[in-house]
């Protein structure tokens, strides 16, 4: 991996060849002429014979405050679409842009960061780790903007561009009305993305934008494959929602907090009240359940793995 920034022209047969075609949808002026980056940038090699990281990407995109139904449906998506191969792409920010790097990261996947900022520069700060993870994991750091240019509310915009550009399809997680996160796909649209949303409860205010995007023909996303087969991959083996075959006892209290659980996460007392059941009893339960790795807890509800 290479430490110092280098950069890449739009006249270098190495510049990714999706970002080049998606920007003749716009005019001259508002092409990136250079991209600074960090990490291991493909071989001329790699890029005429297709094996590289710019192959098959997604971009993926959401609030910067995610619920925890968001951030659960994003890790556990995009860990099984960046474990099939997919490169994802996104904009390095807090909630959606962190889950989305995040994932792939740990499953061993690659991910390409696209910074609003100089390439010099970690923004936000609180991310340092990540940002060193995915260099560490065989990613990329790339910005339009070299040295110390901080961020400002332009370049957030113009590195949407980029994120879209650089991607086959683009996966809206949660989005409000007016968020940058429907920026992203309005670019999507203007490149002939194929646009995916995750459905999300309609009494949110973070799901009011990825309502919108399925109204307007975006492709709702309940599983890995429902994006996984536009890039004509398929995971070979589906998630267990609840526990293996045989896991737990017919007709037992954990058996009854699963089939609940499945249909939506809830509070220790609903449940106790719901079974008839003492709460200190139900709690036994619910951290042996913790503990086999079936459930976990979050904002005071407990959910399937």
């Amino acid at each position: 991996m290479k430490e110092n920034a280098e950069v890449i022209e739009i006249n270098d047969k190495r510049y990714p060849k999706a970002l080049k075609d998606a920007l003749k949808n716009l005019i001259p002026s508002q092409w990136p002429k250079k991209l600074y980056y960090k990490g291991n940038w493909p071989a001329l090699s790699e890029v005429e014979g297709g094996g590289n990281i710019f192959k098959n990407c997604l971009a993926v995109v959401g609030s910067r405050h995610l619920t925890s139904y968001g951030r659960r449906a994003t890790e556990q998506i995009v860990t099984e679409i960046a474990a099939a191969g997919i490169t994802i792409v996104s904009g390095f920010m807090f909630g959606g842009d962190e889950a989305a790097h995040s994932s792939a990261v740990r499953c061993g996947g690659r991910t390409i960061a696209v910074m609003p900022c100089g390439i010099d520069v970690i923004f936000p700060p609180q991310n340092k780790k990540l940002y060193e993870e995915i260099l560490e994991n065989n990613g990329l750091i790339i910005s339009e903007y070299e040295g110390n240019f901080k961020p400002v509310n332009y370049s957030f915009v113009q590195r949407d561009r980029l994120v879209a550009g650089l991607a086959k399809a683009v996966f809206v997680t949660e989005a409000a009305l007016g968020s940058g996160s429907l920026i992203t796909a309005n670019y999507a649209k203007k490149f002939g993305r194929k646009i995916f949303a995750l459905p999300g409860q309609i009494t949110s205010e973070l799901s009011k934008g990825t309502i919108k995007l399925i109204k307007e023909g975006a492709e709702p996303v309940c599983e890995a494959n429902d994006i996984l087969s536009f890039y004509k991959v398929l995971v070979s083996q589906k998630r267990v929602a609840a526990a293996p075959a045989g896991a737990t006892e017919k007709g037992s209290l954990e058996e009854k907090i699963l089939d609940q659980l499945c249909r939506e996460p809830m509070k220790a007392d609903d449940m106790a009240r719901m079974f008839a059941v003492p709460v200190a009893q139900l709690g036994t339960a619910l951290s042996l359940m913790q503990l086999k790795g079936f459930i976990n807890l979050d904002n005071g509800k407990y959910y399937i793995n």
